[in-house]
């Protein structure tokens, strides 16, 4: 699997693979995380027939247990029950079930739900290893990737409508160019991801970017450069929702808080992207072929993401995704394999998951390259979409959801894409006009500022009554209001000041809404909703600059003016979401 520091990334896994990870029941260590939320949930609240809760139960089997080995029951732990029985965790399960679905869907529905919380449990008693932590680092590349891109095309505006003699305002089309690719990758990637799996997706996207990142710079026209800036999009628009579903089922629910946390590459990728460009753009390379450069440097620095994704690091496929494709030995397998990497051991076997969780049955089909495309093309029909509105309550956060995708897809880059034009219409210090290397220092200041705000939100997102909601609902509403105040002076100081503070709390904003949502949806739909959510996103950015370049000059304020209602319009939707999903499970 591993030869001279490079992986298979086809190798298939198996349990074969990972000898000695498996003990059984008697010898398995609970998380402190799992049993302390166990214990805490149930704590005073009698949930059987006769009046006795779960905890009192368990005591009773780890009783039961210390005179029968053979049953497979762990040692009594500090809280004095064992709830590692096949008997404590089928009742464990069934208390999860009862208080969080409905399960409703039939029998695979429910077989699938069962599994899926066994394997969570499984997972947060492996904990955060080395495994979880390279995961985080190489889905970050993708969110890295992302705003690098982003930004990094805003960056070369000024330096395409020179060089090609388009106007200041016909070239905020090239921004388009990479939305219409960010607009197809998402929607192609995210749902692909349910039916091709996570893996192919995870390393695809990386190879794409780099490849025609690359080729941009060598552009020979305005055309071609807007041609290959769409082409490296559609690589870059499955980032998000592809890399933020796959850590989320690899992550143990006590570390949520780490998918906020992920986001922190994307404010990243915009400060390396502003330094890259301070350097080619507003210093000695400013009249010449310096966007070239910026655009190789970016283009080579994502293929080198890549090449660590691909050759460097095996990754698991999504256990969720298997067990979703009726592939449980390959889902047992990962778990294996992820406590192998993390130098621990698990209980998890298919006798447990069958034993608890029933046989789920299968269809196997061999399906010929057309069908494969034509069932690819049937995902974006009701069938996959429909599941997201099976309630009242998951329809109505599905539709609020998409709502805030769209509206805030549409705010930011109407700010953000055109932020260099912008600082570059100021008054310099001096009094004079801006020049090229103030704009691109403000830039990157303004990028620096806004890093701080993904890790206050790793923090925030679990505090009780602000969570998830409250901190998205706090952080837009204050986006938006800075973005008015951005308009009040022309002076570069005070543009410099209210554009970063912006930053900060927008990558707040963006942060956990990233975080959100893929943990609302269930794994089997979770890529769907998810890619949904990121076309919308990118559908309504193409219509920015569209709407940038169109509006009458008149008033060069009038795109943050309407960025800042869109984004305040998102914030009112955030309040009326009902699910908070802080310290729920993930399936």
């Amino acid at each position: 699997m591993v030869f001279m520091g490079l992986t298979n990334p086809f190798h298939k896994t198996s349990v074969d693979d990972y000898k000695g990870v498996v003990v059984p029941l008697s010898q398995a260590i609970r998380h402190p995380t799992v049993a302390a939320e166990y214990a805490r949930r149930n704590s005073g609240r009698p949930s059987l027939s006769d009046g006795s809760s779960h905890v009192d139960d368990a005591k009773k089997d780890n009783d039961r247990a210390s005179k029968d080995n053979d049953d497979g029951v762990m040692t009594s732990n500090s809280l004095g029950y064992s709830p590692y029985t096949i008997e404590g965790l089928r009742a464990e399960i069934s208390d999860d079930m009862a208080l969080v679905t409905s399960a409703e869907g039939g029998d695979s529905q429910y077989q699938y739900e069962v599994k899926s919380r066994l394997i969570n449990k499984a997972i947060q008693d492996i904990g955060m290893g080395r495994y979880n932590w390279q995961l985080f680092a190489l889905c970050g590349f993708g969110w890295f990737a992302d705003n690098l891109w982003l930004q990094g095309v805003a960056l070369t505006l000024p330096s395409l409508s020179k060089e090609f003699g388009i106007s200041d305002t016909h070239v905020r089309y090239t921004t388009c160019s990479l939305f219409i690719g960010l607009c197809i990758g998402a929607s192609f990637w995210g749902i692909g991801s349910d039916i091709m799996g996570r893996r192919l997706a995870f390393n695809m996207t990386l190879f794409i970017a780099g490849a025609f990142g690359i080729a941009a710079g060598a552009a020979p026209s305005w055309i071609g450069a807007c041609g290959l800036f769409a082409a490296l999009g559609v690589g870059v628009g499955g980032n998000l929702p592809v890399d933020g579903a796959l850590f989320l089922e690899f992550l143990p629910n006590a570390s949520g808080g780490l998918l906020t946390l992920l986001s922190i590459w994307w404010p990243i990728g915009q400060l390396v992207a502003s330094l890259i460009a301070w350097a080619f753009l507003g210093g000695r390379f400013s009249n010449d072929d310096g966007w070239r450069y910026f655009v190789y440097t970016l283009g080579t620095i994502t293929f080198c993401m890549f090449l660590a994704r691909f050759a460097l690091f095996h990754l698991f496929e999504s256990p969720k995704f298997l067990l979703s494709r009726g592939r449980q030995a390959e889902a047992v397998a990962v778990v294996h394999g992820m406590a192998f990497k993390n130098r621990t051991t698990t209980w998890l076997s298919e006798k447990i998951l069958n034993e608890i969780g029933g046989d789920l049955v299968v269809e196997t089909l061999t399906l010929t390259p057309f069908e494969v495309v034509k069932r690819k093309l049937a995902s974006f029909s009701g069938e996959r979409i429909g599941p997201l509105f099976r309630d009242k309550k998951l329809g109505w956060t599905t539709g609020l959801l998409w709502f805030c995708w769209a509206t805030m897809g549409m705010g930011y880059p109407l700010f953000n894409a055109f932020l260099p034009q912008y600082l570059s219409k100021g008054k310099g210090s001096s009094g004079g006009a801006v020049t090229a290397n103030e704009t691109y220092r403000n830039y990157a200041i303004t990028s620096i500022v806004g890093v701080p705000g993904s890790i206050l939100a790793c923090y925030t997102v679990d505090i009780p009554y602000i969570g998830r909601k409250g901190t998205m609902a706090i952080s837009t509403c204050l986006s938006g209001v800075f973005l008015f105040l951005f308009t009040i002076s022309a002076e570069s100081k005070t543009q410099l000041a209210f554009s970063s503070v912006e930053a900060f709390f927008q990558n707040i904003m963006y942060g956990v809404l990233y975080a959100y949502t893929p943990e609302v949806f269930p794994a089997p739909n979770r890529g769907t909703a998810t890619g949904i959510s990121s076309f919308l996103n990118r559908f309504a950015g193409l219509c920015a600059p569209i709407i940038a370049a169109n509006i009458p000059s008149a008033n060069p304020n009038a795109p943050v003016f309407v960025s800042g209602t869109l984004i305040l319009g998102a914030f009112v939707a955030m309040c009326f979401l009902p699910i908070e999903t802080r310290g729920m499970q993930k399936l």
